[in-house]
């Protein structure tokens, strides 16, 4: 765009980056940020600072979390292991009140045409805790996707020798879909009807 003031173009650009957000986004959003009152940008700006600098991985699951364990990993069952690909599907399985399982994030799935392979997502850490804690069920809750079906099968043949109890979602969650975009009706329906791998 012609005319625009550098430290306005940093900011569309910086925004740019964000997942989803195009250019014309970018420029609202900035224009947004720029007409805020002083207090209101300094606040935004230091909320993302501390999120950067307070936010981690949870020791045990490897979801988000501010505390050096998640809640989730200090009241949930440890017995009962749901996984997932993303930290983002963990909120959308939250809908689904009556989980009182623990959570296992892998940050990511195997895709081989991708270069993702075993190592490169939280499979070693699964298996660590399986013995660690007397997991009896993992529930596999990756989305219904080449990859994810691929990633569920793989860890599950990695878990029969082990006597562990492996489930699947049930396909109550359409093919190809994203849990994130999921309701919970769905969610639970998926859960509650799980079957063993």
């Amino acid at each position: 765009m012609k005319n625009l003031i550098e430290p306005v173009e940093k900011l569309i650009s910086e925004f740019s980056r964000l997942p989803s957000v195009g250019r014309k986004t970018a420029v609202r959003f900035a224009y947004y940020v720029v007409n805020m009152n002083k207090e209101d940008a300094h606040s935004f700006a230091k909320s993302i600072i501390e999120a950067k600098e307070k936010v981690h991985f949870c020791g045990i699951c490897g979801n988000w979390t501010d505390q050096e364990i998640c809640t989730t990993c200090q009241k949930g069952n440890q017995k009962l292991v749901c996984v997932v690909a993303e930290p983002k599907d963990i909120l959308a399985l939250e809908k689904v009140k009556d989980f009182s399982g623990t959570y296992h994030v892998l940050h990511g799935l195997l895709s081989p045409m991708d270069g993702v392979g075993p190592d490169d997502i939280r499979i070693k850490e699964l298996l660590d805790r399986i013995s660690k804690y007397d997991v009896q069920e993992v529930i596999m809750a990756t989305s219904p996707t080449v990859e994810g079906e691929a990633t569920a099968l793989y860890i599950a043949k990695l878990l029969k020798p082990l006597n562990v109890k492996v489930t699947r979602i049930a396909q109550g969650v359409s093919l190809g879909s994203d849990l994130e975009y999921v309701d919970e009706v769905t969610l639970s329906r998926a859960i509650e009807d799980r079957k063993e791998l």
